[in-house]
């Protein structure tokens, strides 16, 4: 099957909805797909205002359709509700074609938090943009009741996975700093609630990998906490291996990629008992959800490395790329049963 995806987040964003799309986009070409990757990158952008970080295509429209009009694919998917997805969009329904979109990001919750605008109307936006698809992916089942509640007819779930061959125990003497060595590794961003992480009074070391537009403020406010940034996946993957308690202070993720990234490597996750961690985290005893969450990370030291890595390797790509398939809805029966 030729598998046109449109997205407003691609390298060398770093960032879990990059990673989910890179690794199935992989995947679906491993499977013997054609995939074409429509991304910022083949447009002209200007920086996104509040997150320079992210590019914002500029007049997309005309170029995006003679993009998908040289590739001339038999499915679309729109995963983002950015301008490149907007214009997918366009061109999807001018054209009269089935589409699927895909609800990675509780943008929202991040529109209020900068502007304190009512939930009610990014919330709105959003039923214009996805109310057309033919299935909205939903990264968990908490993710998508609140899509439901929110008048969402479409929604379906569609489980993320993660790369077992990447993300792996490792020696911990990458890092040497005093443990235990508390981590955070993800965007450093408002949405991520990192002072909830950072202000609390743990033993050893507290680091946070990553970059974002709330870094250079937090360094300064929290100068104690050891801040890095990791240089492709090798030295990601060996920071996330050399902690010994991944912290994820979210309470807006819609899944959390980087706590599954955190079990592969062995290293048990303390969090907030909040969607996101707990579809992630579920019932296993691979992770402590408590209100305290100093109290969860303390007691999360005590989980054994190998019964982490064991539960997220329950998580393997291959499904979620074939659910994917799934869910998608070809231009017509003839592409459907060439795939």
């Amino acid at each position: 099957m030729r598998i046109a995806i449109v997205t407003d987040a691609w390298t060398p964003q770093r960032n879990g909805v990059v990673r989910v799309l890179s690794t199935l986009t992989d995947f679906l070409r491993a499977m013997g797909h054609v995939v074409a990757v429509i991304e910022p990158g083949q447009f002209r952008t200007m920086p996104c205002p509040s997150y320079p970080e992210i590019p914002l295509s500029l007049f997309p429209k005309r170029r995006l359709a003679r993009l998908l009009e040289e590739f001339a694919p038999d499915a679309v998917h729109l995963a983002t509700e950015g301008p490149l997805g907007w214009a997918g969009r366009a061109w999807c329904l001018h054209n009269k074609h089935p589409f699927t979109t895909a609800y990675h990001t509780k943008f929202p919750h991040y529109v209020r938090a900068r502007t304190g605008v009512p939930l009610s109307w990014p919330y709105a936006l959003m039923r214009r943009f996805h109310g057309l698809s033919s299935a909205v992916m939903c990264p968990s089942a908490s993710v998508h009741s609140e899509l439901t509640q929110w008048g969402f007819t479409n929604a379906v779930e569609w489980s993320h996975g993660v790369d077992t061959a990447v993300f792996h125990p490792q020696p911990k003497d990458f890092v040497d700093l005093p443990r235990p060595l508390f981590m955070y590794v993800g965007r450093v961003a408002v949405e991520k609630n990192l002072p909830a992480f950072l202000a609390l009074d743990l033993p050893g070391t507290k680091m946070v990998v990553g970059d974002g537009p709330a870094r250079a403020g937090l360094m300064t406010r929290f100068p104690d906490v050891a801040w890095r940034i990791a240089n492709g996946d090798t030295e990601l993957s060996r920071y996330f291996a050399a902690g010994d308690c991944f912290v994820f202070p979210s309470l807006t993720d819609t899944f959390g990629l980087v706590m599954l990234e955190a079990l592969a490597s062995g290293v048990p996750v303390a969090a907030f008992p909040v969607p996101g961690p707990l579809d992630v985290l579920g019932t296993a005893t691979v992770g402590v959800l408590d209100n305290d969450l100093r109290k969860a990370a303390l007691a999360a030291l005590d989980i054994p490395a190998e019964q982490c890595r064991d539960y997220a390797c329950g998580f393997g790509w291959d499904k979620v790329a074939h659910q994917f398939l799934d869910l998608l809805r070809p231009f017509g029966q003839a592409a459907r049963s060439a795939a």
